[in-house]
């Protein structure tokens, strides 16, 4: 079984395919890329010099996997998900050499939209929530909500973030609203939970 790639697909010569993977229509796969065979890659991705991408991974479109990324089984970007240079996913949460875990696998969702700076850290198990923002360096350990701005070790909330990648001036609890000065989109935080209107 072959590998199943757009045409539209630009693939450097140091990258190696596995026969199976899937990768949709005007991606970019750059150095030394190494896709495993039941990867899913939507179109118009971009994965940077010694990416990885393994085997139980669904990656949706729009999507840039910088420089030395490991994307390992059972984690899913939806739509348009960013992920900065050397940060990390992991899918055991308790590893050891001596222990083969591979049942135990915990999956990640990283929903649309969402950033991923240089160097964090995703802890399996979480979902980080659509066009949140996480800061470089940061370490994940829980569920992030939709908007949310989180920094530090263990990442905490320090403010939201909108759609444009723009910090919102909103409080971090309680209720509010403001509007981006990019789209004019309006962002409403009702108990602690921030949605946005179309302008």
């Amino acid at each position: 079984m072959s590998a199943s790639i757009h045409p539209s697909v630009s693939i450097h010569e140091s990258a190696i395919i596995d026969a199976g993977a899937t990768i949709g229509k005007d991606s970019r796969v750059w150095h030394f890329v190494h896709i495993c065979a039941e990867a899913k890659i939507g179109d118009r991705c971009s994965m940077g010099q010694n990416v990885f991408i393994g085997n139980k991974v669904i990656i949706g479109n729009d999507c840039k996997i910088q420089n030395n990324v490991s994307v390992y089984d059972n984690v899913t970007l939806e739509d348009g998900v960013f992920c900065g240079p050397s940060m990390v996913f992991t899918n055991v949460y308790n590893p050891r050499s001596f222990v083969d875990r591979k049942s135990e696998y915990m999956s990640t969702l990283v929903k649309t939209g969402a950033s991923m700076g240089a160097n964090c850290t995703i802890v399996c198990g979480n979902t980080i929530g659509k066009f949140a923002f996480i800061g470089a360096a940061t370490l994940v350990n829980k569920d992030v909500p939709d908007y949310a701005l989180m920094v530090g070790v263990p990442a905490k909330q320090i403010g939201w973030m909108s759609e444009y990648g723009e910090r919102l001036d909103l409080p971090l609890t309680g209720n509010g609203e403001t509007s981006c000065i990019h789209t004019g989109a309006k962002y409403t935080l009702t108990n602690g939970t921030l949605t946005k209107e179309e302008a």
